[in-house]
């Protein structure tokens, strides 16, 4: 099948047709090509007797090109220029992979951070990047170290001083911290879920960094510290089924609730007091600038919004 579609031109062929319309004579096209003018016609005919076509008319004037001529001559220099090009590719030398580490600060982006790499590979091609699951707790640490080279962060904050020589950080977006509840719980019918309502029943969470439960609880409550009941469970099908039994309310991200929206024995509330937006952030070593620049654009279109929530 390959011999099928084996094309019959050669580059001596583009070579000739291009030396022909500028010399607009066999002689001259010979002179250029350093061979003999029977030479010159002897290669004509034969390209033509491959193609199948008349590329130049012959006159005592010299040669003009036919119209399929004409398309050929249109086409060479770019052909050439392409095997010059792919030429030049296949000797130098082998540009070795770029190796990043990226780590999320909150375990709820590995919902759906796979399809935005997926994108990223398609635009870098010669990247490898891993997963640094090790620095999840403490990605600042990871930083400092230069064993992460991306982070997306929710709390940690990047120290002052040298390390900002080295590491920079931007904006990215907000989830929404939302709440799920049995459908046969007593707070099922109310709108939203109030502060009072977290302080009067049990939260189901998962093992949740310091940091960021100091964020909840500042975001929630403010100044006020109350003594909360916690249930943990490190999943999120422990911490759903929970719900589900009606042992408690449940705080998750809208990322991992989007799972449950259609579960019947379920409910999802929101904050009485507004949507309850937890800011992400990425930082990264300011040499994988190119990395996190399109790592930002490729995470835009991937993380996923409930969209049947009551709005307020």
């Amino acid at each position: 099948m390959i011999r099928d579609f084996r094309p019959q031109l050669e580059v001596r062929d583009l070579q000739l047709v291009l030396a022909l319309a500028d010399a607009q004579s066999t002689a001259g096209a010979a002179e250029s090509l350093h061979i003999t003018q029977s030479a010159v016609s002897r290669a004509l005919a034969q390209a033509e007797e491959r193609l199948g076509l008349s590329l130049f008319e012959r006159s005592a004037r010299g040669v003009l090109p036919t119209a399929a001529g004409s398309r050929l001559i249109t086409a060479a220099p770019r052909l050439l220029s392409e095997l010059r090009e792919l030429e030049r590719w296949l000797a130098a030398p082998a540009v070795p992979p770029r190796r990043v580490r990226l780590v999320c600060e909150c375990y709820t982006a590995y919902r759906w951070l796979p399809s935005a790499l997926t994108h990223l590979r398609e635009r870098m091609p010669d990247l490898e990047l891993s997963i640094a699951y090790d620095y999840t707790q403490d990605p600042m640490q990871g930083l400092l170290r230069s064993e992460v080279d991306v982070a997306l962060l929710t709390t940690a904050q990047l120290p002052r001083g040298d390390a900002r020589r080295t590491l920079a950080e931007r904006p990215l977006f907000s989830d929404e911290v939302v709440f799920l509840l049995s459908a046969r719980h007593r707070l099922a019918n109310a709108q939203a879920i109030s502060a009072r309502d977290l302080c009067e029943e049990p939260l189901i969470t998962p093992d949740t960094p310091p940091a960021e439960a100091n964020w909840f609880l500042r975001e929630v409550f403010g100044r006020r510290k109350p003594k909360l009941d916690v249930l943990r469970f490190p999943l999120t099908e422990a911490i759903a089924d929970a719900a589900r039994a009606g042992l408690g309310i449940a705080v998750l991200s809208e990322w991992m609730v989007s799972s449950y929206a259609s579960d019947r024995e379920l409910v999802i509330k929101r904050l009485a007091s507004g949507p309850l937006l937890r800011p992400w952030r990425i930082a990264y070593q300011r040499s994988a600038t190119e990395v996190a620049q399109r790592l930002i654009g490729a995470l835009g279109a991937s993380a996923p919004k409930l969209s049947d929530l009551p709005a307020f």
